[in-house]
């Protein structure tokens, strides 16, 4: 329970004053005051609900009785720095280690996917002795200074591009270099990264990591294709380097199917490293690293040791292996499997309906809906997605928000407890925004012309 509460104006008011401006709220021009949360609603300080389709972070449902109480009773009990020997760590890296590939048997627990990402970069170039990274087109790894570097979202946005690092074309079957009438688009992306390692050894530099989202989502929330990443990650170890699978977006079930996205591409596909975060704590900070004996190993042949005052604390683990015991015993994989593609059915139907809906596309509760003004020239929508996520809020209570280079995709990365009558409200919703939106510009953009016929006037609407 808060300490003190304050008016929304006050809040606001003080927010504006002594956070950093740059840290910037959901809907800013009026932004929502939520006091408590449950499941997949928030509530604001009036008791009004939203519907939220944006908190990936909060995985099971918000403030889950399962987790808060296990939280809860485990800081009563104990929280220390995780060098002091304790079963919740191992007993979790256990429990994590059973749902990954049998080579990804170490793990090394922080606080944050930034922490996560940045630890894969040391243990990539401790293990390899090379320093030279390729990223993927618009992608974001996380807000630390060496992740920057290597997410082109931000470094075009701030310094640019370091020379170590390359950037390869991010494999968009919608709008990218190679569509979806390509025979093998998963060959063919997979090629620019062969093209691009021969052209940094042509510069006489040696790759130490490719560094990708399993479902770029920044990027727009993409589905890679098939063979992707087995192919990349073919080349990139002929080239003496590492592929690291960042799941921090994806990871824990959300594709349904799969508990990694990075399965997606295959059973037999396995990463050299894979970096999680945000959902694992379901709204703790917890995040991980996981990866192979060797890797580790060569980690800890340096003699510096690793260390992380919170990372894998009792209090973390517990809720960490509490979040384990909800997907499975709430079969929240399966729920995501039904609710994500009865969501996506229902998106592929307006579509038909709706020439702003230019793709579809997704899997389990990861989905993306791109709008586009024109559905030959697949140009971007930008100001029709922000309309929409605008009324969904103050019309329909309904959190949505946007992604892709320029912010024209629906997002909906949901808690996992999404049901489908959610699915079926937020398209109803959507479905009625379009409409009239469709019929207020067909309405304004009438144009009166007048024509002589038989002698008289009349008004010609075109």
């Amino acid at each position: 329970m808060a300490l003190h509460k304050l008016k929304k104006e006050e809040t606001l008011a003080m927010r504006k004053r002594l956070i950093g401006q740059s840290c910037r709220l959901f809907y800013s021009d009026d932004p929502i005051k939520i006091v408590r949360a449950r499941g997949q609603y928030l509530f604001d300080e009036n008791d009004k609900r939203y519907l939220d389709c944006i908190s990936n972070v909060h995985h099971v449902g918000h403030c889950h009785p399962s987790i808060t109480k296990v939280a809860a009773a485990q800081m009563e009990l104990l929280n220390t720095n995780a060098r002091f020997l304790h079963d919740n760590i191992v007993v979790y890296a256990d429990r994590l280690a059973a749902t990954l590939p049998d080579k990804l048997c170490v793990f090394y627990f922080v606080n944050s996917g930034s922490e996560a990402n940045d630890l894969a970069l040391r243990l990539a170039r401790q293990y390899t002795q090379h320093e030279d990274v390729i990223v993927l087109d618009h992608a974001y790894h996380g807000h630390l200074t060496s992740l920057i570097d290597i997410s082109p979202y931000k470094f075009r946005k701030l310094t640019g591009q370091k020379e170590w690092v390359h950037v390869a074309p991010l494999p968009d079957v919608y709008r990218g270099v190679y569509r979806e009438d390509h025979p093998d688009p998963g060959q063919a992306y997979a090629d620019t990264v062969k093209d691009l390692i021969e052209e940094v050894h042509r510069k006489g530099r040696k790759i130490s990591a490719f560094f990708a989202e399993s479902l770029p989502s920044v990027g727009g929330q993409i589905i890679l294709p098939e063979r992707y990443s087995p192919k990349v990650a073919e080349y990139v170890h002929s080239a003496g380097g590492v592929f690291v699978a960042d799941e921090v977006q994806t990871g824990f079930g959300r594709v349904g199917g799969h508990f990694w996205g990075f399965q997606l591409q295959g059973e037999d596909f396995c990463p050299d490293i894979v970096t999680m975060g945000k959902p694992m704590g379901n709204g703790h900070p917890l995040a991980c690293v996981a990866t192979t004996v060797e890797i580790a190993g060569a980690f800890t042949a340096n003699a510096v040791e690793y260390f992380n005052t919170f990372g894998g604390n009792p209090v973390s683990c517990a809720i960490g292996l509490a979040v384990l015991d909800v997907i499975e015993t709430e079969d929240l994989r399966g729920n995501s499997m039904r609710v994500g593609a009865h969501l996506k059915d229902l998106l592929t139907k307006l579509q038909k309906q709706h020439q702003v809906i230019g793709d579809v596309r997704g899997v389990g509760l990861f989905v993306g809906v791109e709008l586009v003004t024109d559905r030959e020239k697949r140009t971007p929508a930008t100001k029709t997605a922000a309309q929409v996520v605008k009324r969904l809020k103050e019309e329909d209570q309904i959190c949505v928000s946007t992604d892709g280079p320029w912010d024209n995709v629906l997002k909906f990365k949901p808690p996992m407890c999404f049901s489908i009558e959610n699915a079926e409200l937020v398209v109803q919703c959507i479905d009625r925004i379009l409409t009239e939106k469709t019929f207020n510009c067909i309405r304004n953009c009438q144009m009166v012309t007048f024509i002589k016929f038989r002698g008289r006037d009349m008004n010609v609407y075109t």
